[in-house]
């Protein structure tokens, strides 16, 4: 009877915790609980119980709203470890020859991500198939410790330290491009200086202007201040108009490769070097390093090094 009675209160705390996680995800405590299959009453005394063991609110609740706390914030982060390490358990118990299981929630950059990305985890998801991924394609660098996000992958280090970089294409770089159509109208830029008569397509990042564009050559580095006719956040947008003819653009050699291999887009500037641009895959924490996530980060490694490197090499 003891046995039966601690496990079933392990097992209430366990919905309890998964019900927190997922009404924090999705901003409802109606969608959480029928997510869970759980009745509103039950689904509201789980929150009663778990904030009255924590001695602390978990959520302001109105009614059209539903936000975390600031202990929310921080007790969510510890909950997610929580289920992920009792999933590793799970998962370890079956054996390691069991198939991968479980869900990852994923950002990707817009122009990689819908461009390259989505396709490569389409053949991720045939070789493991008890997987479920949800994918979030923004060019706005997610909160991987707020939103309900365990893997990003981002261009360059990291600026919180406290991250996890997990390298995934150490040599990609920013590298100049344009259509033939717009080369034949304009000319050919023979050195960064040559960009003050060009129309540059810009890119927000964060709300920042990426307006001034580096480049290291023989000589030593050159910064140049662009200018153009349009700016956008998204960098699928900037590629599209590249590809039209509608001016330079800067971008990282992962985004148009496969374009200058067609013909669409040439590369520019032979004798300089755009800044690094390395491709890291981004999590909270070592602990969220799961078996999953781990044949993600090698299957992520060897679908980059397939590709061609950049002009003039790594």
């Amino acid at each position: 009877m003891v046995e039966d009675e601690a496990g079933g209160a392990a097992m209430k705390a366990l919905i309890e915790l998964e019900f927190f996680v997922r009404a924090a995800d999705s901003g409802s405590f109606s969608a959480a609980a029928r997510s869970l299959d759980l009745s509103p009453a039950a689904a509201s005394a789980a929150i009663k119980r778990l904030e009255a063991e924590l001695h602390t609110r978990l959520f302001v609740r109105s009614t059209r709203s539903l936000r975390l706390t600031p202990d929310g914030e921080r007790f969510l982060q510890h909950c997610r470890l929580a289920l992920q390490t009792l999933a590793e358990g799970e998962q370890a118990l079956r054996g390691a020859a069991s198939e991968l299981r479980g869900s990852l929630q994923l950002s990707l950059p817009s122009d990689l991500g819908r461009n390259g990305v989505l396709a490569w985890l389409d053949d991720f998801l045939a070789a493991h198939p008890a997987l479920r991924l949800r994918v979030q394609l923004s060019d706005r660098l997610a909160d991987v410790y707020r939103q309900p996000v365990d893997l990003a992958l981002r261009y360059g280090a990291p600026a919180d330290s406290a991250l996890v970089a997990l390298p995934l294409l150490p040599h990609n770089r920013r590298v100049l491009c344009a259509a033939p159509a717009y080369l034949q109208r304009h000319g050919r830029p023979q050195q960064p200086q040559d960009l003050k008569q060009h129309n540059c397509l810009r890119f927000l990042l964060s709300d920042e202007l990426h307006a001034r564009w580096r480049f290291h050559g023989s000589g030593g580095d050159c910064v140049v201040t662009v200018d153009g006719d349009r700016i956008s956040d998204d960098g699928d947008a900037v590629r599209r108009w590249a590809v039209a003819g509608r001016g330079l653009a800067y971008k990282s050699w992962l985004d148009i490769c496969a374009d200058v291999a067609a013909g669409r887009l040439e590369a520019l500037l032979p004798d300089w070097r755009g800044e690094a641009a390395p491709l890291h895959l981004i999590c909270a924490d070592r602990r969220l390093l799961s078996p999953a996530v781990q044949a993600l980060r090698e299957f992520l490694a060897a679908r980059c090094a397939q590709l061609p490197p950049p002009p003039g090499g790594r």
